[in-house]
């Protein structure tokens, strides 16, 4: 994937189905840890919206972008917006019991699901970057636009509270 940018910028629709293809999952994985049961919508409109850009940039600019954070930093933004337009919306309560329900385990998930959400935003994005996605910290910094700093204790932070949680669950 270290060359994909080059490609992308050379073929954009021969080479655009490889860039889905290697993020898909985390990307899923990771806004589903943010976003609950909209993460496949999200993460569909994130590759919509980094196709449109990616076909109205100059090839200089494709060849120098580093996709996993400028594809995690839309992805970011769009549930940014999505958790803030819900939340001005009422929520309807069967809502509330959908999330997980096509997953294999769907207990386990809303179990995490509901411990994430016991984070602060800042907190859980860090966690769910750093443990679910497995971006590095400099990597979170760029995406987050916080610095590397406030990154690492943010994610120990949300690690020692979510242990805390878990002790608590016991």
């Amino acid at each position: 994937m270290d060359d994909l940018p080059i490609r992308l910028a050379e073929d954009l629709d021969g080479a655009f189905p490889e860039l889905v293809e290697g993020l898909q999952s985390e990307l899923y994985s990771g806004l589903r840890s943010l976003a609950g049961g909209d993460a496949e919508d999200l993460a569909q409109e994130t590759f919509i919206r980094a196709y449109r850009a990616l076909s109205s940039y100059d090839t200089a600019r494709v060849r120098n972008l580093s996709l996993r954070g400028w594809i995690w930093t839309i992805a970011l933004n769009l549930g940014r917006n999505h958790l803030r337009d819900r939340a001005r919306r009422p929520t309807v309560a069967n809502e509330l019991f959908d999330v997980g329900r096509d997953d294999p385990e769907p207990i386990d998930w809303m179990a995490w699901e509901a411990r994430l959400q016991k984070l602060s935003l800042p907190i859980r994005k860090a966690v769910v970057l750093r443990h679910v996605v497995g971006l590095d910290y400099p990597e979170i910094s760029s995406v987050t636009g916080r610095p590397v700093g406030t990154v690492k204790a943010d994610v120990h932070r949300g690690l020692q509270r979510l242990r805390t949680i878990m002790e608590d669950e016991e």
